[in-house]
């Protein structure tokens, strides 16, 4: 975990934020009124790319009566388990994340609101053919046990019978880097990672998009980038401070969903990738939540079954799905 309340992220606010400061008064929902006493809140992310209005909107908070300090996290995994220690007040998490705290006999994680949504295909080593889940037989493939994504890929095979033992698991730790450096240097045949590393080998001409071997459309799980969460002690004692921060970032995620151009240069930005690079990687991507109650149950019952959990919590998540805050943010 880093922490620096002075972060590269907080000084790329003020030279991305003409992308859309300016149209902030345009919010989906009524700006809301200045909190009539400062209030700090203390928010996890993860520096990729739709994740990138959260670079956008710590000054529009400043004059909400909001304080943001920002703590960069590598996985959604570390950022979970911060919140759930109340070292957080907020952080972007997997979507089964919410599942795996029940799980685990915690109550402290309220989900808010999906992020965004993209297709997800294996990424495959140039000059190896891959056109069907059935080619993937004792081939090597790079995952990140546990990931969000690990658990799009793994839900994908049960739904299609694709026995999981069927191929090699290549366990790769850290930051997606690693997985692109082990498919440039033919230690895996595929890998199921996030972006940008699932574009920068296409884009240097290592790997491919295999559109036959999609993952992110499976019934459980669907094709979710992430969920932001809030602790449920922040929740309830600092409720009209979250409430400003749901409400900065949907205005935010709103205006660079209408333009690609401001979406790649954020992205870029955010992530210190070159301009082209983060144009490509942004294409794909859709912000917005697709998260709803329902699909969180699903994921919930199908994680069990898949033994990754070892208590079926489905029937728990509703209590700790709290729609109210981007509801009111869009003023519903």
């Amino acid at each position: 975990m880093k922490m620096n309340l002075r972060s590269p992220l907080l000084r790329c606010a003020a030279a991305v934020a003409a992308l859309c400061v300016s149209t902030f008064a345009a919010a989906i929902g009524p700006r809301p009124a200045p909190l009539a006493q400062p209030v700090t809140l203390t928010v996890g992310y993860q520096k990729v790319g739709h994740l990138a209005p959260i670079a956008l909107i710590a000054d529009d908070l400043k004059k909400l009566g909001v304080e943001v300090k920002m703590v960069e996290f590598v996985r959604y995994a570390d950022a979970r388990t911060a919140l759930l220690s109340n070292s957080l007040d907020m952080a972007t998490v997997g979507p089964a994340d919410l599942a795996i705290a029940l799980s685990q006999g915690s109550r402290n994680m309220v989900g808010i609101m999906g992020v965004g949504s993209s297709p997800k295909y294996l990424i495959v080593r140039k000059g190896l053919e891959l056109k069907s889940w059935a080619d993937i037989k004792g081939k090597k493939v790079g995952v990140a046990p546990g990931s969000a994504v690990w658990f799009q890929l793994a839900a994908t095979l049960t739904e299609k019978g694709i026995p999981y033992n069927s191929f090699t698991e290549v366990k790769i730790q850290g930051a997606g880097a690693n997985f692109d450096q082990a498919l440039k240097r033919g230690d895996v045949d595929g890998i199921a990672t996030w972006e940008p590393f699932e574009s920068i080998p296409v884009i240097e001409g290592y790997g491919y998009f295999a559109k036959g071997l999609e993952y992110s459309q499976s019934k459980s799980v669907g094709a979710e980038l992430g969920m932001l969460a809030s602790s449920r002690a922040a929740a309830a004692s600092k409720k009209e401070a979250v409430q400003r921060f749901v409400w900065a970032y949907m205005n935010a995620m709103e205006q660079l969903q209408a333009s690609p151009q401001k979406f790649a240069e954020a992205y870029a930005q955010f992530t210190g990738l070159p301009l082209a690079t983060a144009t490509e990687a942004a294409k794909p991507i859709k912000l917005g939540g697709v998260v709803d109650l329902g699909q969180i149950k699903r994921q919930a019952k199908a994680f069990n079954e898949l033994g990754v959990i070892q208590k079926d919590v489905s029937e728990q998540i509703a209590e700790f799905w709290d729609t109210s805050f981007a509801k009111n943010a869009s003023g519903k």
